[in-house]
């Protein structure tokens, strides 16, 4: 009750003039929009690949494609795994994750099951990819492994180049050479 008492003593003091605002519009009040920046990065979406393997995706789904440092028809030295110190030629690379198929290294052995009755089953040997970071660039006329490097020559064009011996392997005669062998290859095949 005095609670209620002091409540309304102080109701009566306050005394409100004819020129209150009770009674009358406001002006909207005036809200300045201030641009939202979001410092993290959007949460990127994981594609369903394999039950025991996943994919990262872009917002839009599409795979996200690593950088690498080699390229198809580059001679390649194993530097860590099973197959260390062995040389050999990339075939074919993955860049979803980062991984390359090297010819004649980290063989695996395939079982094939036979698919017409007169036609036996066999046991094949298949090149496995390998992680690109197990691999490292390799200069055959100087035997020696090297980390790439790039360089614009005075024509203008940027070139890869072996840091150690500096070596240019992305010449013209090279990719020659490689566009030959495939063609070569697609020829044998459809024949």
């Amino acid at each position: 009750m005095a609670a209620m008492a002091a409540l309304q003593s102080s109701m009566t003091a306050l005394s409100l003039s004819s020129n209150s605002f009770l009674g009358q519009r406001l002006p909207p009040p005036i809200i300045y929009a201030a641009p939202i920046t979001s410092k993290e990065k959007p949460c990127l979406i994981v594609m369903k690949l394999k039950r025991w393997e996943r994919k990262e995706c872009k917002p839009n789904s599409l795979p996200v494609l690593h950088k690498m440092h080699v390229k198809v028809g580059d001679t390649v030295k194993v530097i860590a795994g099973r197959d260390k110190g062995k040389i050999g030629e990339i075939t074919k690379i993955f860049k979803h994750n980062s991984k390359v198929v090297v010819n004649e290294i980290n063989l695996k052995t395939k079982h094939v099951k036979s698919r017409e009755e007169e036609e036996q089953g066999q046991i094949i040997k298949i090149e496995a990819p390998i992680h690109s970071s197990n691999v490292m660039l390799y200069s055959k006329e100087q035997n020696v492994t090297s980390r790439v490097g790039h360089k614009i020559l005075e024509d203008g064009k940027r070139v890869r180049y072996l840091i150690k011996t500096g070596e240019i392997i992305d010449s013209t005669e090279n990719w020659k050479k490689l566009k030959e062998a495939k063609s070569k290859t697609e020829v044998a095949t459809t024949a």
